[in-house]
């Protein structure tokens, strides 16, 4: 061979193997068996806030109620479809906590951020837990995005955030293991939702303007609309770094004010509600066409097969339809975000590949059961076991968690070792203060550590949720031994968690008290 034939070869070689790292770096994520994720996080939405029905009949079957009826989510409907939603699933009262567990897959009686979150000084509330983690988790190492990082995922949060208050490190989602953050800061709400008002840095509320979207300020579009531009940009960059990727969208909406989104406001003006309720409406429509436009883009972008999305709510509904703790806002659900019934934790919960092909590697690993309905309850908590384990990945030796892997219950099918318990932890004051609510099975348990201070005036409130899903009728006095057996073992989750308690005057400690 001459030298120069030698050197044309050694050059084929060296392009060879160029083009091969090349296309080992842009193979698509499932070839790679690393699905790309997103959470689409709605604030406030409860489980009635939308026409798909999460409420079911006694066997099983989707039922609608009236407010399914008033509300307008196609985009959800669309979702629904593809994949499988549960008829209970169970976030925390509030958002700061709920948020926190999903970044950490443990309860807020465990990460001890059990309240939500004032930006600018501590509000535990005057009877609340001197030690509450009103700084938020620090440590990226342990966080959901922080563990798929470690395992080649390019991590993006877009939209509210709400870890941590102003001068923490907290306070911003690219220190908590994202790699990008697009108008997530300290802040639980925007300043305005109208690009004229500049997400309120030009006109509203200065002191909650929404950070990073200058691009849009002046403009008609509405904070919605621009965190879904904002969205569809990341996942076309990750695309073509031909990285997997994992979203964290995190709406705005629908938190209050409640400002009517021009785009939809006339599909609800001849409703007959009132005008705040109706704008909460369009506030829900704005999101779902964001739903809508994140699917249509995926399948542009020929990833929708390989991208699997979890859509959930981070508490109960704050609609705007009458008083806190009644059936209203979330009829037939008793009562609202904030609260200890079920309308205050049950939250809208769909899991779906963005376009179902059975072909598809990664679909294969995790075959979602189209349009099913899963009884068995799930909790925000078993988000990160879960998607650590459709990623391959692992939560971080000797670490702790709550949550437990979603797998088979997403496949439709019913799992026996699956815990059906949740534990709600408050030790601060609210619309509902300071009580601990615990579902154990049918019953569901609520301990008022300050029973003068929630609007019940008792000490313990115990329902049958089977016999009794709507909270109507208080069986404490009735079943004394269900009611002892509940406290027990409510306060031996709380102890196993390390929970923080709420305290006296004193600053002592005020522990749960067995039944007499």
């Amino acid at each position: 061979m001459t030298g120069v034939a030698m050197l044309l070869q050694s050059k084929k070689a060296v392009g060879g193997i160029i083009l091969g790292l090349l296309s080992a770096c842009l193979m698509p994520a499932c070839d790679a068996g690393k699905p790309n994720v997103i959470v689409f996080l709605v604030d406030d939405m409860g489980p009635l806030d939308t026409s798909v029905p999460f409420m079911t009949d006694e066997q099983g079957t989707p039922k609608k109620y009236p407010l399914n009826d008033f509300y307008r989510t196609p985009g959800m409907e669309r979702l629904a479809k593809t994949g499988i939603r549960f008829n209970t699933f169970y976030c925390m009262s509030v958002c700061s906590p709920t948020r926190t567990s999903l970044l950490t897959g443990q309860n807020a009686a465990r990460h001890h951020v059990t309240q939500w979150i004032r930006s600018e000084e501590n509000n535990r509330g005057p009877n609340g837990p001197p030690d509450w983690r009103w700084v938020g988790v620090q440590d990226p190492s342990v966080t959901l995005p922080g563990v798929l990082r470690t395992q080649g995922y390019k991590t993006i949060f877009i939209g509210k955030a709400h870890f941590g208050p102003c001068g923490q490190p907290s306070e911003w989602p690219d220190q908590l293991g994202f790699d990008v953050n697009i108008a997530g800061c300290s802040w639980g709400q925007p300043g305005s939702y109208y690009g004229q008002d500049g997400y309120g840095h030009i006109k509203g509320n200065k002191k909650r303007a929404v950070p990073h979207l200058e691009t849009y300020h002046g403009t008609d579009t509405f904070l919605s609309e621009a965190l879904t531009i904002e969205a569809k940009k990341q996942i076309s960059q990750a695309v073509d770094e031909g990285a997997p990727f994992f979203l964290d969208f995190a709406h705005y909406a629908v938190h209050a004010p409640f400002q009517s989104d021009p785009r939809f406001a006339g599909h609800y003006a001849d409703s007959g509600k009132p005008k705040n309720a109706q704008a909460y409406a369009t506030l829900i429509e704005g999101m779902d066409k964001s739903l809508n436009d994140i699917l249509d883009h995926l399948d542009a972008l020929g990833v929708a097969e390989e991208t699997l999305i979890f859509f959930l709510g981070d508490n109960g509904s704050d609609a705007p339809l009458g008083p806190t703790h009644e059936h209203n806002s979330s009829f037939p659900l008793r009562a609202k975000k904030g609260t200890h019934y079920e309308g205050g934790m049950r939250v809208p919960f769909i899991a779906s590949w963005a376009k179902c092909d059975p072909s598809n590697q990664c679909q294969q690993m995790l075959p979602i059961q189209s349009g099913a309905i899963q009884q068995q309850l799930g909790t925000v908590m078993d988000l990160y076991p879960t998607i650590l384990g459709v990623a391959g990945a692992h939560e971080p030796a000797g670490y702790v968690l709550d949550g437990v892997n979603l797998k088979t219950l997403l496949t439709g099918k019913r799992d026996s070792s699956h815990r059906e318990t949740f534990l709600m932890h408050f030790p601060h004051s609210h619309r509902s203060s300071y009580f601990t609510s615990y579902r154990q099975g049918e019953w569901k348990l609520i301990y008022h550590y300050l029973p003068e201070k929630n609007p019940a005036r008792v000490r313990y409130e115990l329902f049958n949720l089977n016999t009794d899903p709507y909270e109507k009728k208080n069986l404490a006095e009735s079943r004394p031994d269900v009611l002892l057996k509940m406290v027990e073992d409510m306060v031996a989750a709380l102890e196993s968690e390390k929970a923080l308690y709420p305290v006296d005057a004193d600053g002592n400690d005020i522990r749960p008290l067995l039944p007499q």
